[in-house]
């Protein structure tokens, strides 16, 4: 893997440890157990309000009963898996809910399933990932070497995901694991609440078709869109290294990014991989933290996912390896 978007290290300045956080960032024990605390009943309304505004979109769709309506809500529904994925993210984590019995069970059966996700299998997998950002043996290592890439390339991506290519490579596996017994347990389940989904979506509206149309064509499209964008966007053209502002892109965060792309707080990611042991709702704090310290300065922040996107595109058709300035690219 070929490292071209890597900030420089007069951008990386070598302030750590301090009082408050070690050489690697993470905060100091008395400020890690605060930053720790798990909010249990804070996350069952934060877990009922995702429910509420995915299945909300799709009840006012069926309410309105006009075909500008549902297509507006099939653009919202991305969103919705948005909202199930990243917090069944947060389950992976163990940080949802203190008792893991609890956790386990909210982000199997109520994040992870209805979003298409085997929970254990993408826990390990996510894990990995923590362990060695752009190592080896890395999960996602396709997914985030050779950037940049030329705007073609990127395009290309893009409507593969857009026009339901990369979703059904996706739904391919899952189909197929419901005829091998090591995985027909995982796979049965999440098409047991598939199915339940879809039962309660026709019993509710009258109509057989709101399913496909509003969660498994969603899931196979807009999702894969916003997905990819927020996935690229975390550590696309980086380079394995302990320093973890070397692995993890810094981009402000925006009301409109963090609705579409980036809820509950996903968008501080620097921060969540210099302590992937703190909850999402202190994220943004351990990055103040880490900006008050200086060890995050302003050139390492792009000023909005538009200008990340814009850069990990900019390699030009027929070159070798671009280099972007990133300073330039991110004020």
């Amino acid at each position: 893997m070929v490292a071209t978007m890597t900030p420089p290290a007069s951008v990386l300045p070598d302030v750590l440890p301090t009082d408050r956080l070690s050489e690697a960032g993470r905060p100091a024990p008395g400020l890690r157990a605060s930053l720790r605390r798990i909010p249990g009943a804070r996350n069952v309304v934060t877990v009922i309000g995702a429910w509420l505004q995915s299945f909300g979109v799709v009840a006012a769709a069926v309410a309105v009963d006009r075909w500008w309506a549902y297509l507006i809500a099939f653009f919202l529904m991305g969103r919705a898996f948005a909202l199930l994925n990243i917090l069944g993210h947060e389950a992976a984590h163990r940080l949802l809910f203190e008792r893991k019995a609890v956790n386990d069970v909210v982000g199997r059966w109520l994040l992870a399933y209805p979003g298409w996700t085997p929970f254990d299998v993408y826990r390990r997998s996510h894990m990995a990932h923590h362990k060695d950002e752009l190592g080896p043996a890395e999960p996602d290592l396709g997914l985030y070497s050779g950037y940049p890439v030329t705007r073609a390339s990127m395009r290309r991506k893009l409507v593969r995901d857009a026009f339901g290519v990369s979703g059904y490579k996706n739904l391919v596996p899952l189909l197929a694991a419901l005829r091998k017994r090591r995985s027909r347990g995982v796979a049965g389940r999440i098409m047991l609440v598939q199915a339940a989904i879809w039962a309660a979506m026709w019993a509710l509206s009258g109509r057989w078709w709101v399913y496909p149309l509003l969660w498994l064509a969603p899931w196979m499209t807009v999702w894969r869109v916003l997905n990819r964008l927020r996935a690229v966007a975390e550590h696309a053209g980086m380079e394995r290294s302990a320093d973890r502002r070397r692995t993890t892109h810094v981009v402000r965060q925006r009301l409109l990014a963090r609705f579409w792309i980036v809820p509950y707080h996903t968008g501080w990611h620097l921060a969540h991989h210099v302590d992937m042991g703190i909850p999402w709702r202190r994220l943004p704090d351990l990055h103040r933290e880490l900006v008050a310290s200086g060890w995050v300065t302003p050139m390492l922040e792009y000023r909005s996912y538009t200008a990340l996107w814009t850069a990990l595109c900019s390699r030009p058709a027929g070159a070798g390896v671009a280099v972007v300035t990133p300073g330039a690219a991110r004020r």
